[in-house]
C-alpha cells in the first residue's frame, strides 16, 4: 500500500492499515504558490525535497512538484538524487551534501549536481575523466560545510577546475530563524561575505553560475535578496520549524501531513491497576483503556509519554497513558463512548472539526517539527489525498 494515490478511481480499505500518514498534495499546491507569490518574478523555487521530503514522501512529493512547474530540486545524498532520476524526475537535482568521489560516474551518468565542499574535493573529483555539474558552497560562517569566504584564492581555483561544470554557487545562513538583534546581524554579515565573495569573483570574469542563499526562514525574514533560486524545505509542507518562531512575512500555509493509526482493542480496567511498561500509570478510577497501532519505532516519540498527549478519537480527545511501547501506545478513552477496535486514532491533524497539531507534538517533546516530521518510521504508510 506504499506511496497510493488515492482518488475517485481507487477504493483504499483503512482497515487493512495498521498506521499511516495522509498526504494532502493540495495543500503542497497551496504553500508552493504562496512561496511564489512573495519572491521574485525572476527567481525559481529549488524545492528541497530530503529525508523523503521531511517524510512526505520525496518520489510523489517530486513527481506532484514537477507536475506544477517546479524543475528544481535539492536533496542530502547521492542516492536521494538516484532514486528521484529513476522516478522521472527531469529537473536539476541538487545533492547538498558530500558524495564520495569514487562515485563520480554515478554524478555524471545519472545527470546530478554535486555541491562542491571545498577545493581539495573539487580537485580530486577532477582528478579522472568526465565533467561533473555542480555548484559551489562558499561557508560564510556556519562552518559546516563550503570552501572559506575568506580564501579567495582557492575558490577562484573550483571556477578553474577542468572535470567541473559550475552552474551555481551558494550559502547557507545558520541563523535565519532568528529575530533577535545578535542574530539578525550575524546573518547580515553571512549575506555581505556572500555577496562579496559574488562580486569579486564576476571582477575576475567567473561565472558563478545561479545564486542562492535562502532557504525558507530566509525567504520568510529576508526576502528583499536577489538570488536565482530561494530553497524551501519545511514552509513547503505547511509548517514551520518551531511555533516560537517570528517571521517578518506572514505567509498562510497550509499543513500537509496528518498521522493517523487505529484501536487494537479497547478494555475494562479496575481502580488501581496500572497500565503498560514501568506500571507508571495507575487508574484512579475504572477506566476503558484503549492499545493503538503505533509506537516509537513508527517514530511517534517515546518522549511524550507520561505527558498527557492529546489523540482524537471519533471526534472526541483521548490522552495517551503509560510509556509509549515500540509498537503500540494506550490511550484513556473512558470519556469517548463508542470508541472501539478499529476505530481511527488521529495522532497529527483534524477529526471532527478539532485539531492535534505537530508543535504540539514538537513541543513537549522538545524538539523542532523537523525532526518529528523526518522520525516517522517505513511502516508507517502513506496515503496521498488532493
Amino acid at each position: 500500500m506504499r506511496g497510493v494515490i488515492m482518488n475517485d478511481k481507487i477504493d483504499i480499505n483503512y482497515k487493512d492499515l495498521r498506521s499511516y500518514r495522509e498526504i494532502n498534495l493540495s495543500n503542497l499546491e497551496h504553500n508552493l504558490r504562496e512561496i511564489e507569490n512573495i519572491i521574485d518574478d525572476n527567481c525559481k523555487v529549488m524545492a528541497v525535497v530530503k529525508a523523503d521530503a521531511y517524510g512526505h514522501g520525496g518520489v510523489e512529493v517530486s513527481r506532484h512538484l514537477q507536475k506544477l512547474g517546479v524543475g528544481n530540486f535539492a536533496v542530502a545524498s547521492i542516492d536521494e538524487a538516484i532514486e528521484l532520476r529513476k522516478s522521472k524526475i527531469y529537473g536539476e537535482i541538487l545533492v547538498l551534501g558530500y558524495t564520495p568521489t569514487s562515485r563520480k560516474n554515478d554524478l555524471i551518468n545519472f545527470n546530478i549536481t554535486q555541491t562542491i565542499v571545498d577545493n581539495d574535493y573539487a580537485n580530486k573529483l577532477s582528478e579522472t575523466e568526465g565533467r561533473v555539474k555542480a555548484h559551489v558552497k562558499i561557508d560564510t560562517g556556519m562552518n559546516r560545510l563550503g570552501a572559506n569566504c575568506k580564501d579567495l584564492e582557492n575558490i577562484v581555483s573550483i571556477y578553474k577546475s577542468k572535470n567541473l561544470q559550475i552552474e551555481g554557487t551558494f550559502s547557507h545562513l545558520s541563523r535565519a530563524d532568528s529575530l533577535l538583534e545578535e542574530d539578525v546581524a550575524f546573518t547580515n554579515n553571512q549575506i555581505e561575505r556572500f555577496y562579496e565573495i559574488i562580486d569579486k569573483l564576476k571582477s575576475e570574469n567567473i561565472d558563478v553560475g545561479k545564486i542562492h542563499i535562502q532557504s525558507s526562514y530566509a525567504i520568510l525574514n529576508y526576502g528583499h535578496l536577489k538570488c536565482d533560486f530561494v530553497r524551501p524545505g519545511i514552509i513547503l509542507y505547511g509548517v514551520s520549524s518551531s511555533p516560537m518562531d517570528d517571521t517578518i512575512k506572514d505567509i498562510y500555509l497550509k499543513p500537509v501531513l496528518s498521522l493517523k493509526s487505529k484501536i487494537a482493542l479497547v478494555k475494562d480496567v479496575k481502580k488501581s491497576e496500572t497500565v503498560g511498561y514501568g506500571n507508571n500509570f495507575t487508574t484512579a478510577k475504572q477506566t476503558k483503556i484503549a492499545t493503538v497501532t503505533i509506537g516509537y519505532a513508527d517514530g511517534y516519540p517515546r518522549g511524550l509519554s507520561k505527558k498527557n498527549m492529546r489523540v482524537l478519537i471519533n471526534g472526541e480527545e483521548g490522552n495517551i497513558v503509560g510509556n509509549i511501547c515500540m509498537d503500540q501506545l494506550m490511550v484513556d478513552v473512558t470519556n469517548i463512548d463508542n470508541a472501539k477496535a478499529e476505530d481511527i486514532v488521529t495522532l497529527i491533524g483534524e477529526d471532527c472539526g478539532k485539531y492535534v497539531s505537530i508543535d504540539d507534538i514538537s513541543k513537549i517533546n522538545n524538539t523542532i517539527n523537523n525532526e518529528t516530521l523526518t522520525a516517522l518510521g517505513t511502516r508507517v504508510e502513506k496515503i496521498y489525498t488532493y
